[in-house]
């Protein structure tokens, strides 16, 4: 897989998930005002490595998306929030599984 279909599934793979995101309630310990600000700074680095993408520099792109991820998934880990990762397609080698 090369280095731009490796940024295209990633980001993809961001986007499904804010489409289905949702916020646990009543999280011991946590504001949701402090979950919502970490969705937002999440967003925003799904929106630079759309930008990094669509300069040319993929090398960034790639690194904001995975910051993007990283946080999603601390908030899933966590417990506060509530979403899936796509699934790989059917008659895919694992390689190419989508996360």
């Amino acid at each position: 897989m090369s280095l731009e279909e490796l940024v295209e599934k990633y980001i993809a793979s961001a986007d499904h998930v804010f489409s289905e995101i949702t916020l646990v309630e009543n999280c011991a310990g946590f504001s949701m005002g402090g979950v919502k600000s970490v969705i937002e700074l999440a967003k925003a680095y799904l929106q630079d490595a759309k930008y990094y993408r669509d300069a040319g520099k993929l090398e960034v792109s790639l690194a904001s998306v995975a910051y993007c991820e990283g946080l999603l998934d601390a908030l899933k880990t966590l417990g506060m929030v509530r979403f899936e990762w796509p699934r790989r397609k059917e008659g895919k080698n694992k390689e190419e599984s989508e996360k």
